[in-house]
C-alpha cells in the first residue's frame, strides 16, 4: 500500500454501525479494508489514527465557489470542514455558458456571492472549458458543476420577462444539452433571482426533459420560501414528475413566520411523492438565518433588462417607491412573498471598502437600503434572520436529506455555514442533540449525495472506491465559526485526504492541489 490508515473507527457512509480497521490507500483508491481481527495491511507509509473515525469525503451539495476556487485554490473554507466535492453551478446563475456580453452581466448581477471577477481572467465561455480551467489550475477539492438555467435564458433571449419563441427555447435546449454532454451533472435555477424568475412551467419542463434524457438531475430554488412555500414545492414536483426528471430542492427549508413548525407538512408531500415513484432528494444548511444579496429582494419587474437597468430604477424616486411599496406592503417575489421586515435584514459584505461600517447593522427601512444598493452597484451580502429551529431539525431527519452549506465566500462577514456546515452537523446536531446518530450523519454528508450525483466510486469507505477521505475526532468535531467570527476553521478534523494525498494535515492545509473536476459522461 501506499499508505495505511492503522486502527481507525471506520464510519463507511451506509448509515450502519461503525467498526474498527486498517484502510489501506494505493494509487488514489481504497486498495483493502481489514477489520480488527483480521491480519494488518503493511505499506510504505503507517498512519496511526487510534482514536479517530474516518469517513468518507463530505459533499458539498450546494456551494457558492464558482470563483473562489479559482481566485484562492487553497479553499481552506471547505477543505478544512473536510469537503472533498462542492457542486458548483448553483441557483441558476453561474458563469457558463456564456457569450461575452451574457458573461459581463452575470459577473456583476453576482457580485455579492462571488465577487465581480475582475481580478480574474475569465477566459471560458462554454462548460467544458470552465472545467477545464479548474483541471488547469488545480484545487484543494473536487468540483461539479450544474447548467445554470437563469444564465442559459440570458444568453438566448437576455433578461426580458417574456415567453421564449420557439427558436429562443430550442437555444436553451442545445445550451443545457452541451452543458450535460460537457460533464455537467444537471441544471439549476433560480425562481425568485432573475433573469430564471421569468421561465413559465412550460419552457421549465422542456429543459427538465433534456436533462432527463442525459440522466442529469433539476435542481431548483423553487418560487417562495415564505408566503407560497408550499405550492412552489408542489409546483417543482409536478414539474419535475411531468418531465420524468430527477429533483434535488436546493435549501429546502421553510422560513418567515408564516411557516414556523410547518416542516412535518413538507415532509407528507415529499413522502406521498416518493411513495408514489418519485425520485426526490434534498439539502439543508445547519442554521436558521438565510443569505442571499441585497438586490434579490427586490421584485421580479424592478429587475428586469439586467444590472444597468436595476441601477435605472432605482435612480428614479417614482420607480423607487413603487419598489418600496412591493417590498413592504405588497410582499415582493424577490423577498417570498412577504412584505420585508427590515430588522431581520443584516449587512454581511459589501464590495466597496468605504461602505464597510454598514458590515455587521440591521437595515433600518428602505431608504438606507436603496442609498446602499446604488452606492454598492448591487454588490451587498445580507443575512435574513427570518428561519426555524423546529423546521431545520425535521427536515435534517429526512431519509432523502443531504448536507450543502450554501455558502457564500465573500464579504467581511459572510454566514458561518460557509466555514461550518458540516462539522456543525456532526458536533451540535448529532453529538450535542442526537437529532441524528454520527452514522447517519455521515450518510447524509457522503453516500447519499454521492447517489444523487450518480457517481458509483464516491461517498463510501469501501475497496475500490475514490481515496476521498476524512480522519476526525467524533468527541471534539465542532464548527469553530460564528456569527461573529464566521472565518474561524473547525476543530476535531485533523486530515483530509483527496485523491488519497493529505490536503490538510494535522490540521493545516498542505500545499497539495489534488482536487480536479467531476465530470459525469451521460448517455443521451
Amino acid at each position: 500500500m501506499d499508505l495505511v490508515i492503522r486502527d481507525v473507527r471506520v464510519v463507511d457512509g451506509t448509515g450502519g454501525p461503525s467498526y474498527h480497521a486498517d484502510v489501506g490507500v494505493t494509487g488514489g483508491r481504497i486498495a483493502a479494508i481489514r477489520r480488527e481481527g483480521e491480519r494488518s495491511l503493511t505499506g510504505a507509509r503507517v498512519f496511526d489514527a487510534h482514536g479517530l473515525a474516518l469517513s468518507p469525503g463530505f459533499i458539498d451539495m450546494h456551494a457558492h465557489s464558482d470563483l473562489a476556487l479559482l481566485r484562492d485554490p487553497d479553499h481552506s473554507a471547505k477543505a478544512a470542514q473536510g469537503v472533498t466535492l462542492e457542486v458548483l453551478g448553483q441557483d441558476g446563475l453561474s458563469y457558463a455558458p456564456a457569450d461575452d456580453r451574457t458573461l459581463d452581466e452575470v459577473r456583476r448581477a453576482v457580485t455579492g456571492w462571488n465577487g465581480d471577477g475582475s481580478d480574474l481572467d475569465l477566459d471560458w465561455r462554454t462548460v467544458g472549458e470552465y472545467l477545464d480551467r479548474l483541471d488547469r489550475q488545480g484545487t484543494a477539492v473536487n468540483a461539479a458543476y450544474l447548467v445554470p438555467q437563469g444564465t442559459v435564458r440570458a444568453y438566448a433571449m437576455g433578461w426580458e420577462d417574456r415567453p421564449p419563441t420557439d427558436a429562443e427555447l430550442t437555444r436553451m435546449r442545445q445550451l443545457v444539452a452541451e452543458g450535460l454532454e460537457q460533464g455537467a451533472v444537471g441544471m439549476s435555477s433560480g425562481l425568485t433571482y432573475t433573469p430564471g424568475m421569468y421561465a413559465g412551467n412550460t419552457e421549465l419542463t422542456e429543459l427538465c426533459r433534456v436533462v432527463a434524457a442525459y440522466g442529469g438531475y433539476y435542481c431548483p430554488h423553487h418560487r417562495s420560501y415564505g408566503a407560497g412555500a408550499l405550492a412552489a414545492y408542489e409546483e417543482m414536483v409536478a414539474l419535475a414528475r411531468e418531465a420524468g426528471c430527477a429533483l434535488h430542492l436546493a435549501h429546502a427549508t421553510m422560513n418567515f413566520g408564516v411557516n414556523e413548525g410547518r416542516a412535518p407538512e413538507l415532509l407528507a408531500l415529499l413522502d406521498t411523492a416518493l411513495a408514489d415513484g418519485a425520485d426526490i432528494s434534498l439539502d439543508t444548511y445547519p442554521y436558521t438565518p438565510g443569505c442571499t444579496t441585497l438586490v434579490a429582494l427586490l421584485p421580479g419587474w424592478a429587475s428586469e433588462g439586467g444590472p444597468e437597468a436595476v441601477l435605472a430604477k432605482l435612480r428614479d424616486d417614482a420607480t423607487a417607491e413603487r419598489i418600496r411599496h412591493d417590498l413592504e406592503v405588497t410582499g415582493s417575489d424577490g423577498c417570498h412573498g412577504v412584505p420585508v421586515e427590515w430588522d431581520t435584514v443584516e449587512i454581511s459584505g459589501v464590495s466597496r471598502p468605504d461602505l464597510a461600517g454598514h458590515v455587521g447593522r440591521r437595515l433600518d427601512g428602505w431608504a438606507t437600503a436603496r442609498r446602499l444598493l446604488l452606492e454598492d452597484r448591487l454588490g451587498t451580502t445580507i443575512l435574513q434572520h427570518v428561519g426555524h429551529e423546529e423546521n431545520v431539525r425535521a427536515i435534517m431527519r429526512h431519509r432523502v436529506h443531504t448536507g450543502g452549506s450554501d455558502g457564500i465566500l465573500q464579504g467581511a462577514k459572510p454566514h458561518p455555514r460557509a466555514y461550518g456546515t458540516f462539522p456543525h452537523y456532526l458536533g451540535r446536531y448529532a453529538r450535542e442533540l442526537g437529532v441524528l446518530s454520527l452514522e447517519e450523519a455521515v450518510a447524509h454528508l457522503t453516500s447519499r449525495p454521492a447517489a444523487r450525483l450518480r457517481l458509483p466510486d464516491r461517498g463510501l469507505v469501501r475497496e475500490g472506491h475514490r481515496a476521498d477521505l476524512v480522519l476526525f475526532d467524533p468527541d471534539t468535531v465542532a464548527a469553530g465559526s460564528t456569527f461573529d467570527a464566521p472565518r474561524t476553521l473547525p476543530a476535531g478534523i485533523p486530515h483530509v485526504l483527496v485523491d488519497g494525498r493529505f490536503v490538510i494535515r494535522d490540521g493545516r492545509r498542505t500545499d497539495v492541489l489534488a482536487g480536479r473536476s467531476v465530470r459525469r459522461t451521460p448517455a443521451p
